[in-house]
């Protein structure tokens, strides 16, 4: 390739590692850190430099992209980073951070002369992996030919959705799809656990349903999830959900509306990790309507 874009990931969880492992696949120098390192070590077969502190992994970098587990988090693994911070290299934020930590990252970014992008990602482990993300992205038109290279290294695609990271016009996006995707996920938890009270066998509901508006390829894939058993490794973990939830619900009430839906997947889900289920897929807030683990 005829320009090489220095990346740094901070964050190599589910989703962090596999954008990290595209970015080298694309030809880009990686360096990642995550708080554990051991979770990041695996990346070094890879082609990825592991770093031991944020400042290290962002020394030089074009573009630092956080992908933690929220606002605060990335703004605190930042500030730990910001002496080795180059002015005018541009932080990619990848996290689902919410409206309120979105204006506080962008002032962040404004007072170290950081080029700020608002993108959030569309998609779960598989996607990642396949680097097929949609990435939601806000940010200045003039140096987005700095983040293309990274955007089209972990996604299939890019909706840009204003100029001004900051105004949080792609974390909106995000949270209004994910509204679905968790209310989705919800009721296919519900519906499995109601046939199982009332003795219907789950594939005559299936079957019901099979080609008409009522069917769906998500339904039918978190409740495969469900029925053998396949909630580990996770797609998306249920206590990262349940963050996702509650930022949803909290912009909700920001905007004036309510969302009993959303409030109801944030406790269904809280209560599965509560019950042991935090690093499943949230596929497993199935088991929150149950006192006491199904048999199987």
């Amino acid at each position: 390739m005829s320009h090489q874009t220095t990346v740094t990931v901070l964050g190599t969880g589910i989703m962090g590692a596999a954008m990290a492992r595209n970015l080298v696949r694309a030809g880009h120098p990686v360096r990642a850190w995550n708080r554990t390192r051991a979770k990041a070590e695996p990346l070094a077969a890879d082609g990825v430099t592991v770093t031991d502190t944020p400042a290290e992994a962002v020394r030089d970098a074009d573009v630092v992209l956080t992908m933690l587990y929220d606002g605060p988090s990335a703004l605190e693994v930042l500030r730990e980073a910001a002496p080795a911070l180059r002015p005018g290299a541009a932080w990619v934020q990848s996290t689902t951070a919410g409206l309120t930590a979105v204006g506080d990252l962008a002032a962040f970014a404004r007072e170290h002369g950081l080029v700020f992008f608002d993108a959030p990602v569309l998609g779960t482990r598989q996607p990642a992996e396949a680097g097929q993300l949609t990435v939601l992205a806000a940010g200045p038109a003039a140096h987005r030919d700095t983040v293309a290279p990274v955007f089209d290294a972990v996604g299939a695609r890019t909706v840009w959705t204003g100029e001004d990271g900051g105004a949080g016009s792609a974390t909106r996006l995000k949270l209004v799809a994910n509204s679905w995707v968790l209310a989705a996920t919800a009721a296919t938890g519900e519906v499995l656990a109601l046939a199982q009270a009332l003795d219907v066998d789950p594939a005559a509901f299936f079957g019901l349903i099979e080609g008409g508006p009522l069917d769906m390829g998500y339904l039918r894939a978190k409740a495969g999830m469900i029925l053998d058993g396949r909630l580990t490794p996770p797609q998306f973990a249920v206590d990262t959900a349940a963050k996702d939830a509650r930022l949803i619900v909290e912009a909700g009430r920001a905007g004036g509306v309510r969302l009993d839906v959303a409030a109801a997947s944030a406790e269904r889900l809280e209560r599965a990790a509560a019950q042991g289920h935090a690093d499943e897929d949230m596929a497993a807030a199935y088991f929150a309507s149950f006192d006491e683990k199904p048999s199987a």
